[in-house]
C-alpha cells in the first residue's frame, strides 16, 4: 500500500475522479434547466376529469397536469380529504386549471383517489391571453358584435381567421405605441430641454421660441394623429369575441384582443405540435415580455445582457492589457509591484455586491451626478447620468473583472521567451517596437483567455448590477433608431436578474417556474456562445504564433 500511495497512482484516481465529478454537476444543471425549460413550449394535453368531494358531488375539471407526487393518505386525511382506501399511499396532482380571472385560482392540487377518468376531448381550446394567463375551454361559438357568426364545428376555423386579424391589428397598435409615439415623445423631450437650455444660457430670444413652438406644434398634430388612428384601431379589435363553456358549465365570452394564441392540443398531430413548439420557442426569444414578466419572450433582457457584455469587454481590455504590460515590462520589480499584485489578486475575491455598492457610490452619486450638474443642467432636478444605466453597470462590471484580465495578460506576457525579446532587441528595434510586433502577438491567447474569464463571470453577475442599472422592465432598449442612438444613460434588462424576478418576486410562481429554467439555460448558452468565438479566436492566434514559441 505504501508503494502504492508513494506512486502517485492514487492522486492520479483523485484527479481523475474530481473531474468526472465536476462534469457531471455541470451536465446536471444543464440538463435540469434544459429538461424543465424547454419543455414548457409543448402543447401539452388539456384533460377532462371529475373531482369528488367530500360531499359527494362530482365537479368537473379542467386543465393540465403541472406535476404529480406520491403523498400519504394520512397526511390528506389530516388535511380534510375523506378517502376510504388500505393503502398508505396515493397520488396526487397539481392541476394548471387557467381562468384565474374566472375561479380565482390558477393551480390547484387533487388526489388520485378523488377523481374520475382521465379524458381528453377533441374540442378543448387553450387560449394563451395578454392579461390573466391561460383559458381552458369548450369552444362554442365566435361572435362579432355580440352577434354569433360561427358555432359548433365551424367555430374553430373562424375563430382562427379572426385571430389573424387581431393579432395583426394588435401588432399595429404596440407598433404605433412603442415605437412611433414613444419617438415623438423623446423629440418632445429634446425640444423642452433645448429651450431650457437656451434660457439658462439667456439665449433664448423671440425668433428661438417661434422656431420651437413652430417644432413642438408639428409633433403636436403627428400625435394627435396617431391617437385618431390609435382609437379607430382599438375599436376595431374590440370587434369580435369567443364564447367557450369552463369546467363549471357557464359560457364565458372572451374578446381576441386579449388573446395571443389560441390552439387545440388534444386534436394536435405530432408535426402540428412541433411547428407549434418552433414557433413558441422563436416567441421566446424575440418578443418582448407580458403579465410583468412572466409569459411572453426575453428579447429586451438577451439584448441587454449581450450589449452589457460586449460594452464591458471594450473597457475591460484595454485597461487590463495596458495594466499587465506597465506591471511586468516597464515597472522595476520591487515590494511596490508585489503589493500591487496580492492587491489585485485579492481584489478577485471580493463579493460582487461590494463592487456594486462601489459603482453606486462612486460612478452613479459622484461621477454622474457631477456629470449632470456640468453638461445637462437643463436636464435638473431629473438626472441624466446621475441615476443606474448601462454605462455604470459597464463599467462597475469592468472593474470587477478587471483583475482576471490582468493575471492572465500577466501570465501570458512572462511565457513568452527571452530569447524572442533579446532576438529583436540585436535586430535594432526599439522596446516599444518588440513589445508591439513580437511579445503582444504570442501573449494574445492568455489575453484571450482573460477575456473569456471576464465575459463569463460578468454575464452571469446579477448583484452590482441589481444597483447600477438592472431594471425588472425597461420602457425601451439602450439602443434605438433615435440620436445619438446608443443611450448609455438607460437603465436595461438582464437575463440574470430577470431569473431573480421571475423566480422570486413572481406573483404566479408556479407559472412562470418553467420560464425561469427556460431563461437560465438561454443564458448559460449566451455565455457558451461568446466562449466559443473567444476560444476559437485564441485558438488561432495560438496556431499563428506556434512557431515562435520553440525559438
Amino acid at each position: 500500500m505504501r508503494n502504492w500511495f508513494k506512486s502517485g497512482e492514487p492522486w492520479i484516481w483523485m484527479t481523475a475522479g474530481a473531474v468526472a465529478l465536476s462534469l457531471v454537476m455541470v451536465y446536471a444543471v444543464v440538463w435540469l434547466a434544459a429538461a424543465r425549460g424547454l419543455t414548457h413550449f409543448w402543447p401539452h394535453p388539456v384533460i377532462q376529469t371529475t373531482f369528488t368531494g367530500n360531499d359527494g358531488k362530482p365537479q368537473r375539471v379542467i386543465g393540465e397536469i403541472h406535476d404529480e407526487e406520491e403523498v400519504s393518505l394520512l397526511r390528506l386525511r389530516e388535511a380534510g380529504f375523506k378517502i376510504d382506501s388500505p393503502d398508505k399511499f396515493t397520488t396526487r396532482y397539481l392541476f394548471k386549471l387557467g381562468n384565474r380571472d374566472v375561479t380565482g385560482s390558477d393551480f390547484k392540487w387533487f388526489p388520485q383517489p378523488m377523481l374520475g377518468k382521465f379524458e381528453r376531448p377533441q374540442d378543448l381550446l387553450t387560449l394563451e391571453r395578454r392579461e390573466w394567463g391561460n383559458f381552458y375551454g369548450h369552444l362554442k361559438a365566435v361572435k362579432e358584435e355580440g352577434k354569433v357568426v360561427a358555432e359548433g364545428a365551424a367555430a374553430w376555423p373562424e375563430l382562427q381567421q379572426r385571430l389573424e386579424r387581431s393579432s395583426a391589428l394588435f401588432k399595429e397598435i404596440y407598433h404605433i405605441e412603442k415605437v412611433e409615439i414613444g419617438n415623438i415623445n423623446y423629440a418632445l423631450e429634446k425640444l423642452r430641454l433645448k429651450e431650457r437650455k437656451l434660457e439658462l444660457q439667456q439665449r433664448l430670444t423671440a425668433a428661438e421660441q417661434a422656431a420651437l413652438a413652430n417644432e413642438r406644434e408639428q409633433y403636436q398634430k403627428a400625435f394627435l394623429a396617431l391617437q385618431e388612428k390609435l382609437e379607430k384601431l382599438r375599436h376595431e379589435i374590440k370587434r369580435d369575441s369567443l364564447a367557450a363553456e369552463i369546467s363549471d358549465g357557464r359560457i364565458i365570452d372572451v374578446p381576441l384582443a386579449n388573446v395571443a394564441d389560441a390552439y387545440l392540443p388534444n386534436a394536435m398531430s405530432i408535426p402540428a405540435k412541433m411547428r407549434h413548439y418552433a414557433r413558441k420557442l422563436w416567441e421566446f426569444a424575440a418578443e418582448d415580455p407580458r403579465e410583468a414578466n412572466t409569459e411572453g419572450g426575453i428579447f429586451p433582457a438577451i439584448f441587454g445582457t449581450v450589449l452589457m457584455v460586449l460594452l464591458m469587454a471594450v473597457i475591460v481590455t484595454p485597461l487590463g492589457i495596458m495594466a499587465a504590460i506597465y506591471m511586468r515590462e516597464y515597472a522595476r520589480q520591487g515590494p511596490l509591484i508585489r503589493i500591487i499584485r496580492i492587491s489585485v489578486n485579492n481584489l478577485a475575491g471580493v463579493p460582487s455586491i461590494v463592487y456594486g455598492v462601489f459603482g453606486l457610490g462612486f460612478f452613479v452619486y459622484f461621477l454622474g451626478h457631477n456629470i449632470d450638474l456640468l453638461f445637462y443642467p437643463e436636464a435638473q432636478p431629473a438626472p441624466v447620468f446621475g441615476s443606474p444605466g448601462l454605462l455604470w453597470a459597464s463599467l462597475t462590471l469592468a472593474l470587477l473583472t478587471l483583475p482576471v484580465v490582468i493575471v492572465a495578460t500577466e501570465e501570458g506576457l512572462a511565457r513568452v521567451p527571452r530569447s524572442i525579446r533579446e532576438g529583436s532587441l540585436a535586430l535594432g528595434a526599439t522596446k516599444a517596437e518588440t513589445l508591439w510586433r513580437t511579445v503582444l502577438p504570442i501573449a494574445s491567447p492568455a489575453m484571450m483567455t482573460g477575456l473569456i474569464l471576464a465575459v463569463a463571470r460578468a454575464a452571469g453577475e446579477v448583484a452590482p448590477l441589481m444597483l447600477v442599472g438592472v431594471v425588472k422592465l425597461a420602457p425601451s432598449l439602450p439602443l434605438d433608431g433615435n440620436y445619438p442612438f446608443l443611450h448609455l444613460e438607460r437603465k436595461f434588462m438582464h437575463l440574470g436578474f430577470h431569473i431573480y424576478d421571475v423566480g422570486f418576486q413572481s406573483p404566479n410562481i408556479e407559472a412562470a417556474r418553467p420560464l425561469v429554467y427556460a431563461t437560465a439555460l438561454l443564458l448559460v448558452l449566451i455565455i457558451v456562445v461568446l466562449n466559443l468565438a473567444a476560444i476559437r479566436l485564441r485558438h488561432r492566434l495560438r496556431e499563428k504564433m506556434r512557431g515562435l514559441e520553440g525559438v
